[in-house]
This record gives C-alpha cells, structure tokens and sequence, in this order.
C-alpha cells in the first residue's frame, strides 16, 4: 500500500508499506524531486547491467529525507510550510517514508531504529528550523 499525504496540491510525503509489493519497478516521486523513491522487484538471476552515474550539476533548493523503519513503531506528524499542524500517521517495522516538503515531527510509540537518507552536505544552522510539536491531546489520526 502507498500513501501520498497532500495538502493543497503539494505533496507532504510518500509512505510505502510494509506489505507493499509489485512484480515490476515503479517509482512514486515526481520527476522533479530532488529524491527519487521507487521499488522493484525482480526474479532470481534478474542482472542490472553494470554502470557508472555521470556526474550532473544539479540544484537542490530544499531538502527530502527517505526514513526507512527498521525496528519500531513511530508517529510521524505533519505540518504545512506555516508549521500548522495537520494531521498525523503511524509508521510501523519496514515502512519507508519520503518526506517531500512542509514540516514534520515524530513520537516513538516503541523502542524504533531508523535509517535516514538525505542529500548532503548537511548544515544544522542553514537547513531546518525547529517549533513546538502538536499536542498529544489534538493529534489526529489517519489509519
């Protein structure tokens, strides 16, 4: 199963599910994301050529993160770019998560390890900035 979670026309993030499965490749993102999330599923002895990428000037205005759920269960809460609150979502062991624009915040629900991968290089100061998380008590839960 995918999830696009949207507000006004912009995608917020892709989620793909655990139990997500396809007999092909797809890929999900727009072909403008500065991050390109696919799947793919081949057959035993399925070869991918060997290759090499090309180096290619590219400008990344605004940073997307892929979280991979290794072990857990998380909350993951959304924001629009005014950091209002909209809505939140639980991610669970083997999700996979695209985080494409607006604000976002988590709660570990359990004990969770996540692997993240985002462009780079990284800059604490010039790259995000923080502000108070939704109450616990106005969450709003999307199955």
């Amino acid at each position: 199963m995918i999830d696009y979670i949207k507000h006004n026309n912009s995608i917020l993030a892709i989620i793909i599910r655990n139990n997500y499965s396809n007999d092909n490749i797809e890929f999900f993102t727009p072909g403008d994301f500065s991050q390109q999330l696919g799947y793919m599923k081949r057959p035993k002895g399925y070869s991918i050529e060997p290759h090499v990428h090309n180096i290619v000037e590219r400008k990344v205005n605004l940073t997307q993160e892929v979280l991979y759920i290794k072990r857990g269960k998380i909350r993951v809460d959304f924001y629009n770019g005014e950091r209002n609150y909209i809505e939140s979502y639980i991610l669970k062991t083997g999700d996979v998560i695209l985080l494409a624009s607006g604000g976002h915040g988590f709660k570990m629900l359990e004990e969770s390890e996540i692997i993240e991968v985002k462009q780079g290089p990284y800059s604490e100061q010039l790259d995000k900035v923080r502000f108070d998380s939704v109450n616990d008590n106005n969450v709003k839960l999307k199955p």
